[in-house]
């Protein structure tokens, strides 16, 4: 179990390691038959880039892509596992605000309908009503006066 682990850490490594390489220097030219090892490109080359085939580029480019789709792949289903969660959670939520519009609207109907009105059997209780209605006609009136005149 532990030589697969380490067999499988050194091949990312190792391609980690071929695409850094790639990324670092500029792309070389793939070499035809037509070219001669004395030709001037060749000479211009510095000796420490190491020569790549093209199948072996095809390999990295082969490579690069699989890693990529595996990737995605995962992504894809992280997302597909976490998307009954995500509805769930909308579905909560909005079974909660539903339930608290309901609670809200409950008890506003509940206390005007539990609340007793306000009871006028004293007779000084009509008489404060009368007299701060009066007062307030008087103000009124006070005010129209004032407009009045004020024309």
């Amino acid at each position: 179990m532990r030589s697969q682990r380490d067999q499988d850490s050194r091949a990312f490594y190792d391609l980690s390691a071929l695409v850094l390489s790639l990324l670092r220097s500029p792309p070389m030219p793939i070499s035809l038959p037509d070219h001669f090892p004395d030709s001037p490109m060749m000479r211009s080359r510095s000796p420490s880039m190491a020569h790549i085939s093209p199948s072996g580029f095809a390999s990295l480019l082969l490579g690069i892509s699989v890693a990529l789709m595996l990737c995605g792949s995962v992504t894809f289903f992280i997302g597909f596992l976490l998307l009954p969660w995500v509805l769930a959670l909308i579905v909560v939520l909005y079974v909660a605000g539903i339930v608290s519009a309901i609670s809200m609207a409950g008890r506003s109907i509940l206390s005007y309908v539990l609340t007793p009105p306000p009871s006028f059997s004293s007779r000084k209780d009509i008489s404060d009503v009368e007299v701060l209605s009066r007062a307030n006609e008087k103000l009124l009136d006070e005010k129209r006066n004032r407009e009045a005149a004020a024309w």
